[in-house]
């Protein structure tokens, strides 16, 4: 799972970067501040608990675990995260986040860092572009102070430029595809774009509703070597739509006059968007302070306490800072940079989790670890999807597999639900 950050330069994607992921990068008040793509971790919380409250309950019942004390520091919580941590049932786990260079007007044309820029998003699975809606910075990402960028020109030109990107790579050799569709027919076409969009992660569905739109949208537009800029932009437009849904992260929301951005969310959230105002620096204190040990804040929640070693280092100056930030992110619904993108992934991606073990009794690994391993699966991901998703040969020495919870086998058909515990049986 990846996700992109994009925007133009200076909005706050390398700040909103390092407050979802925690890891440092540059951050600076100049365009182009950074050039390779970063690639970190944002650790996200599941909606339902973890399956190990369910084991937990399972255990007291038959008098094998004795009920959570007050004292304990992971209220409850059995499970043995590989990756992540599970603090009260509440399980963290891992989307890969990219952060790449400001988006000038004119990238599929070259300017700025170009094609390498788009390419670089060529993997995600969704975008979120950080939009400036204190308008304090233009379109080229230099400071203005005020008067800057509109927040939805801002987001259209984003858009325009991916559409271009991708109505380039369909151009660029369009009439020697047009002459197989002549000769081969009309499943032609769709191999033919298909071919050209593989490379972006377009697959056979995304093609389909591209070239519907087309038929839909134009319906005198003739054969298709005859198609001009406008079908060729619907067909770029729709395959972007659907290969990249983009949300936005209205950034320096707290710089802004209340409710600048709603003409935003409104036409973000018209096209199967969403739209979290939030500030990125004021998200990256408190990450930084709750990495450093002075304060416990769980990813997702609202806020914090002060730890033990933050009442002895913490000056009355920066607990005021922080306390004044946390009612500044509390304005706001949607839950900041990690509750969006938990929305992305478990509502415009639907994502499930599933928790494989080798045991279906103990729900531990071959180790003994307690469901170590929280998996995000597509809707409609069956057993067999599930072993492949775990390692390619139980995928291919799948003989059956057993739903933990109720003990029942279940076939390389059944369709995985979200919260299953699952063990495989392969041939090894």
């Amino acid at each position: 799972m990846r996700i992109g950050l994009v925007g133009k330069p200076n909005v706050g994607k390398s700040t909103t970067f390092s407050a979802l992921t925690q890891t440092p990068v540059d951050i600076a008040n100049y365009p182009f501040t950074t050039i390779e793509p970063n690639v970190g971790v944002a650790w996200i919380p599941l909606r339902q608990p973890c399956a190990c409250s369910a084991l937990r309950a399972k255990r007291e019942a038959a008098g094998r675990l004795e009920p959570t004390t007050d004292d304990d520091p992971r209220k409850g919580s059995i499970c043995s995260p590989n990756t992540g941590s599970c603090v009260e049932h509440n399980r963290l786990i891992p989307v890969t986040m990219v952060d790449v260079a400001g988006l000038v007007p004119g990238a599929h044309e070259g300017r700025g860092r170009g094609n390498q820029f788009l390419s670089d998003l060529a993997r995600c699975d969704a975008l979120i572009q950080v939009v400036d809606v204190s308008g304090s910075t233009d379109l080229e990402g230099n400071p203005v102070g005020e008067g800057g960028s509109n927040p939805v020109e801002e987001h259209e030109f984003l858009l325009g430029e991916l559409d271009a990107w991708i109505r380039g790579i369909i151009e660029s050799s369009w009439q020697r595809g047009a002459r197989r569709v002549q000769s081969e027919g009309d499943k032609a076409l769709l191999t033919y774009v298909l071919d050209q969009l593989s490379g972006i992660g377009a697959d056979e569905t995304h093609v389909s509703v591209g070239l519907a739109a087309v038929s839909s949208e134009h319906p005198d537009a003739g054969v298709p070597w005859s198609w001009g800029i406008e079908e060729l932009s619907t067909l770029a437009k729709t395959v972007r739509a659907a290969l990249f849904p983009i949300c936005v992260a209205a950034n320096k929301a707290d710089r802004a006059e209340d409710g600048s951005w709603k003409q935003l969310a409104d036409l973000v959230t018209s096209s199967g968007g969403i739209l979290v105002p939030t500030s990125a620096e004021a998200e990256l204190a408190l990450s930084r302070a709750s990495a450093a040990g002075l304060i416990q804040h769980r990813p997702g929640r609202e806020g914090f306490t002060i730890t033990e070693d933050g009442e002895s280092k913490l000056s009355e100056a920066q607990r005021t800072a922080l306390s004044s930030i946390d009612k500044s992110l509390s304005r706001w619904s949607g839950g900041g940079l990690v509750g969006l993108v938990g929305d992305i992934v478990f509502d415009r991606l639907d994502r499930r989790v599933a928790y494989p073990v080798q045991d279906e009794t103990h729900w531990v690994d071959g180790e003994g670890n307690v469901l170590p391993d929280a998996i995000l699966i597509p809707e409609e991901t069956t057993a067999k999807g599930l072993a492949y998703a775990v390692h390619t040969d139980l995928g291919d020495g799948f003989i059956r597999a057993t739903d933990a919870r109720s003990g029942r086998v279940i076939g390389a058909d059944h369709e995985v639900q979200n919260g299953d515990v699952i063990r495989i049986h392969a041939k090894s």
